[in-house]
């Protein structure tokens, strides 16, 4: 089978490489002459996917797979399948910005060629695979959709650091915009993947599971950030709480958290309510979390007994611990939260340099003491923290239950955790 995966990016780059590990030919395109340059010097251009690299320079010396950045060309060579995945990109509200990936679909239009089938894995709003991304093909080829080629929605259900244990475990969600179509979307997907492959009945079927199962977890961290909040005005561990909901099969309460970033918890909700504005729950969690680290600067101003003038210490910029990403990262609320408290808001982060930080628009730490400190990011590193890691600071609040609070408390730290009594409180 001969396959372009277009965007070579976390999520295009495992997937180009495990099709072509399964023994077809992969041609892998990005926009991005240097990603493509690495590519095929064997060199994964982001860090932390487990396995990537063996794999990657695997399918390189064997040829399976070649990466270059005209994706028209391409695709002009008549592959049976195209799967396209860049992330839709979105604006400040997460809401659609159609810009990127209507590029690569017009690139991917102009090469079409009759009996090619096209995959779209980026995640949609439900309807824009029929009503946008076919209607885009057929105006670029000019061919006729589900007669000369076939569109299918495919979503991607995979987590950065284990893709390709995730696509050997989780079903593969097939929807296409005929029978037809999907039947040989099923078909193709079947001869490289290792977990079951489903077909879904429509297009808007597979977009729907994918914003259900995204859009459930925002609303189910949210019940547990509302839990932590009430539990912080009793005293309350709301994780004894939560364990013990836990312990019958009727529940599954997520945890509580300082923030919910990435490209997609905190955006897909937002894709659904595009379809379905009058929805309650999606906007009402999305209002929830998005609160998060105004609350975790309140708590600490609490704790400290005010924010005016200190230095605060903001562990982590990225998103989630082990991934240099910052997408709707939390350290951007958490910063601008101390600084309307008055307070001097510090970034320190294991992946990211000084430079990097500045250039995100934010103040590196200098390394000189400090008052506080907030953990925003659950880096393992963080685990080992002690007080000398953390340089006259009076308070911890620990936004992702990380920290070893008993080793810091017996220094004098004070550790404030979000739903939990503090280190130094008589409920503890």
């Amino acid at each position: 089978m001969q396959v372009v995966v277009v965007a070579l990016g976390k999520i295009g780059l495992p997937l180009a490489v495990q099709i072509a590990r399964s023994g077809h030919s992969v041609v892998g395109c990005d926009i991005n002459a240097e990603v493509v340059e690495l590519v095929n010097s064997s060199q994964p251009p982001f860090p932390g996917e487990t396995g990537l690299d063996e794999a990657l320079a695997e399918v390189i010396a064997s040829g399976a797979l070649r990466a270059q950045v005209n994706t028209t060309a391409a695709v002009a060579e008549g592959p049976d399948l195209v799967v396209t995945v860049p992330p839709l990109a979105v604006d400040e509200q997460a809401s659609p910005d159609w810009r990127a990936l209507d590029a690569a679909v017009a690139a991917i239009g102009g090469g079409l060629q009759a009996g090619t089938t096209v995959a779209v894995e980026t995640t949609l709003p439900v309807g824009a695979t029929r009503s946008r991304i076919a209607p885009a093909l057929a105006a670029a080829s000019g061919l006729t959709p589900e007669q000369d080629f076939f569109t299918i929605f495919s979503p991607e259900r995979v987590f950065s650091g284990r893709i390709f244990a995730d696509l050997a475990t989780y079903p593969k969600l097939v929807g296409g915009l005929s029978e037809a179509g999907e039947a040989r979307g099923v078909e193709l997907y079947s001869s490289f993947i290792e977990a079951e492959v489903w077909a879904m009945g429509s297009a808007e079927a597979a977009e729907l599971t994918k914003l259900a199962e995204t859009t459930y977890r925002d609303i189910n961290i949210a019940f547990a950030n509302e839990l932590a909040r009430f539990a912080d005005g009793q005293q309350i561990d709301v994780g004894r709480v939560i364990e013990a909901a836990n312990s019958q099969p009727f529940s599954h309460i997520h945890q509580p958290g300082i923030a919910v970033g990435g490209h997609c918890i905190p955006v897909y909700p937002r894709f659904y309510l595009e379809g379905d504005p009058d929805a309650a729950l999606p906007a009402a969690a999305r209002a929830v979390n998005d609160s998060m680290p105004a609350y975790a600067a309140q708590r600490l101003e609490k704790a400290l007994g005010g924010l005016q003038g200190a230095r605060v210490l903001v562990l982590g910029a990225a998103y989630r611990g082990g991934v240099k990403e910052t997408a709707f990262s939390g350290v951007f609320g958490v910063t601008a939260a101390l600084k309307a408290l008055g307070a001097s808001a510090l970034v320190s982060d294991p992946l990211y340099s000084d430079q990097e930080l500045t250039a995100l628009g934010l103040t590196a730490w200098d390394g000189e003491p400090i008052d506080a400190a907030i953990v925003q990011t659950d880096h393992a590193e963080y685990a080992q923290l002690s007080a000398s890691d953390l340089p006259g600071a009076r308070v911890v609040l620990d936004g992702r239950g990380i920290l070893d609070a008993d080793s810091l408390a017996a220094a004098a730290v004070t550790v404030e955790l979000i739903g939990r009594p503090s280190s130094n409180s008589p409920a503890n």
